[in-house]
């Protein structure tokens, strides 16, 4: 995967003012995320500078980026589009653009070159998985555990199966409420070679596979919605490992020392980025085209990497990552792409998961319900 800034900032909004022409521009923006330090990172290295070299505009953020898909299909059946940028995974992006919820995007015309004059879509290289979709970043799923309760004479896990492994390794798990990537793991460590993951998941067999190895643990394991609950669960000892954004751990373990460690096999690699909501007003439009054209930037996306430990998506931004904003540590070794930390990945698919999301997801909940 790569690591994925620029323009000057001046360079980059008179680019933006080109493209949107006269049209006017609100200076109200809703933006949509997902909370706690990610959404932070975006508050600082994006939007704080585009406001402060925008006075008029204000910005109000939504916390309902796990929720995108189910509220674009109800606003857009009710014709009253609340929200002007979304922020979702890459599997999300596939379903709302093929659902015509998700405007299709010129990135090379939208988006500002890299600082060699490189367009977007070559900087962005294979990141950019649909038409509709703007990357940011690339982050992982992958787990953390808590060093001190590592049974005495045992090592330390370091195998994404040590996750079924109750004996060695005893103690409540956290698992998130979505059959992605629970699946993967459980046909993983039930036999499956990881390049016929997929071809197993899509079968009903595949699936009934992986829900029965996910049985062998589902009264150990404690469900997480938000990516805050497993170091929250993990900080008060309530797990002993658990699954969670890489960036959500590295905050735990680096900003708030706590006796967490990261397990970075099987870590899956995902995507994630902005959408545009069609049916937006030309006035509208223009001003969240402004936007995104500085918040995706070359120096812009290299800045959010001070906050949180996720690689920029564009390859030009990847030479800038420097220190944490406020830690002084290097970042670049704490990206989930790290040479390091990606020896062992499990690369997802975003369009298995655009096709089969909804089926899998009733079977999962189903099962969750038992």
């Amino acid at each position: 995967m790569k690591l994925l800034t620029t323009f000057t900032a001046t360079t980059a909004l008179c680019a933006a003012g080109s493209m949107a022409g006269a049209q006017d521009m609100v200076d109200d923006m809703t933006l949509v995320s997902w909370g706690g330090a990610y959404q932070n990172s975006q508050i600082e290295a994006y939007a704080k500078p585009y406001m402060e070299m925008n006075p008029e505009v204000s910005i109000t953020w939504d916390e309902s980026s796990n929720e995108a898909v189910a509220k674009l299909r109800a606003m857009n059946e009710a014709g009253n589009i609340t929200w002007d940028l979304v922020d979702v995974v890459a599997a999300d992006a596939l379903r709302l653009c093929d659902e015509g919820l998700a405007m299709e995007v010129d990135h090379d015309e939208l988006l500002a070159p890299a600082p060699d004059g490189t367009d977007a879509s070559d900087d962005f290289g294979d990141l950019i998985v649909s038409d509709c979709f703007i990357p940011q970043i690339v982050y992982s799923i992958t787990f953390g555990y808590r060093s001190d309760m590592v049974p005495e004479g045992v090592d330390a896990p370091d195998d994404i199966c040590d996750v079924f492994d109750l004996e060695t390794y005893p103690g409540k798990r956290s698992l998130e409420t979505r059959p992605i990537n629970n699946m993967e793991w459980a046909l993983i460590c039930d036999g499956v070679p990881k390049d016929e993951v997929y071809d197993v998941l899509a079968t009903e067999e595949g699936q009934d596979q992986a829900l029965a190895k996910l049985d062998t643990i589902k009264d150990d394991v404690i469900w997480w919605s938000a990516g805050a609950d497993t170091p929250q669960l993990l900080a008060d000892g309530e797990v002993f490992m658990g699954s969670t954004y890489n960036g959500r751990l590295f905050s735990a373990i680096e900003e708030q020392d706590q006796p967490i460690e990261m397990m970075w096999d099987a870590q899956v690699f995902d995507l994630d980025g902005w959408i545009i909501p069609t049916g937006l007003s030309d006035e509208r439009l223009a001003r969240v085209q402004d936007f995104v054209r500085f918040a995706t930037d070359t120096q812009r996306l290299a800045d959010q990497a001070a906050y949180i430990s996720y690689g920029p998506a564009r390859e030009s931004s990847a030479p800038l990552v420097g220190e944490h904003a406020e830690l002084g540590i290097e970042m670049a070794p704490h990206m989930p792409t790290a040479p390091e930390n990606s020896e062992n990945v499990f690369v997802f698919n975003y369009g298995f998961w655009a096709d089969y999301r909804d089926d899998i997801d009733a079977k999962f909940q189903s099962w969750l319900a038992q």
